[in-house]
């Protein structure tokens, strides 16, 4: 909900470029930092329990974010927001995986569970903008009153088993770790565009990136309750889930940060235009997300999240041909269709391909695996496209760096159809196979 509000933001709090990106990736920031270590505590302390508490600090972190009224503050509001999101996504998810079993009927809940995010993701955008032609304050403190409403019914309809612990113990040095190295991965790549892709403050940090993930992998190769079983990595069609949602998100935030800048800073539309300009996407994906189980029993998640990345490649391609008059029977709705058939086809599947096969006890992390993929995706393009956009050294924008933004997003979805073409030829984890389990445990 956010995006809209964008320009909005940066007005009325006399944000650069390059700070109001941290509007976004302060919440990417809390939330893909932590992911990992929310889905493992769900995990062991109670999904249900886990998840209350979570949406509970995010109804209050989303009031202190639409009252501030200094940009530094509310970036920190929108990091506790993220922190608070990083405990109640793999909580959610590794609910529904262990209340449905593993086939068609998990794979039915997975898609209505898939369709209500994507649907939120894309509709949201036309909600704030409504809502920002009020104010902008508005669509922050939406979500205030949603997720309240969630929190009660939550508690009254998440069945109790929810608050079964996995076995094992709390594994500090490798949270220790893991968070150290995310939190440190995500400020790197947002901050490199301002302080340059080859500065030593870049390349340093990175380095101490690479340093921590070696120490956690050396940990967690020693412990006996790891905070990640490194062998879950063994899966091949849970990898490619991984890289298909850092492809697909990554590519999809980048993008949706360059048509907020084009629609209203260069053509001059309003919030609410802006909004419908992303409507068809979001019925779209509205309309049949919730029909995805039933695609993936008949023809396997790999299938259609090949024809997802092409959607999503054609989408983007077609927004190369932006200029000072778009038209939007011949680019703006086309593209947003092809946007939206990828939505609804990638996202649910990717879910369904990176939980199957999974134990139980392991849910939370496979939850917790999938959404840092998404977040650490979204962070790293979005800062590769803020640099692209700002490369002139100016905060002037252009036809020619909004082109060069939307072809890092394409390359993306050309990477990702190209991944997700190669997982065809071999043996993938197909939606109801009764054989899921064997393979995950022997890829």
């Amino acid at each position: 909900m956010v995006g809209v509000a964008l320009p909005a933001i940066q007005h009325e709090l006399s944000l650069s470029t390059s700070s109001l990106q941290w509007v976004v990736s302060g919440y990417v920031l809390g939330y893909g930092g932590l992911l990992l270590l929310g889905g493992r505590t769900a995990d062991l302390l109670g999904r249900r329990r886990v998840f209350l508490v979570a949406l509970g600090v995010f109804a209050v972190a989303s009031l202190l974010g639409g009252i501030v009224d200094d940009g530094t503050l509310l970036i920190a509001a929108r990091f506790v927001k993220g922190v608070a999101a990083a405990f109640t996504a793999p909580a959610a998810l590794s609910i529904i995986t262990t209340t449905f079993p593993e086939g068609p009927e998990r794979n039915k809940a997975l898609s209505i569970f898939t369709a209500c995010g994507a649907s939120g993701y894309s509709l949201g955008l036309v909600l704030s903008g409504l809502l920002t032609e009020l104010d902008w304050r508005a669509t922050l403190l939406m979500p205030v009153p949603v997720a309240v409403v969630a929190l009660i019914a939550a508690l009254r309809v998440l069945p109790r088993g929810a608050e079964d612990r996995a076995e094992g113990g709390h594994d500090l040095l490798g949270a220790v770790l893991i968070t150290a190295s995310m939190l440190l991965l995500v400020f790197t790549v947002v901050q490199a565009p301002e302080a340059g892709w080859a500065s030593l403050r870049t390349i340093g940090s990175l380095v101490a990136v690479a340093a921590l993930l070696g120490l956690f992998v050396f940990a967690e190769l020693r412990m006996k309750h790891p905070l990640v079983r490194l062998g879950i990595l063994r899966s091949g069609p849970i990898v490619r889930a991984n890289l298909g949602l850092v492809i697909l998100m990554g590519s999809y935030v980048a993008f949706q940060f360059v048509a907020m800048q084009y629609f209203q800073n260069l053509l001059g539309w309003s919030a609410l235009g802006t909004a419908l300009a992303f409507l068809p996407a979001g019925l779209l994906v509205a309309v049949t997300s919730t029909k995805m189980g039933d695609y993936a029993d008949r023809f396997g998640t790999g299938k259609l999240i090949v024809v997802g990345a092409a959607a999503l490649a054609g989408g983007y391609a077609i927004f190369l041909g932006i200029d000072s008059t778009p038209s939007l029977a011949g680019m703006v709705i086309p593209g947003m269709l092809l946007l939206g058939v990828a939505f609804a086809l990638m996202f649910p599947a990717l879910n369904i391909q990176a939980t199957n096969g999974v134990h139980d006890d392991e849910q939370g992390l496979a939850s917790g695996l999938l959404n840092t993929s998404g977040q650490v995706g979204g962070a790293i393009v979005l800062a590769v496209v803020t640099a692209v956009l700002t490369s002139g050294g100016g905060e002037t924008l252009s036809i020619g760096s909004l082109r060069a933004a939307i072809v890092v997003s394409l390359v993306l979805a050309l990477a990702g159809l190209a991944i997700s073409a190669i997982g065809l030829r071999g043996r993938r984890v197909a939606a109801g196979e009764p054989d899921a389990s064997k393979v995950y445990e022997t890829v």
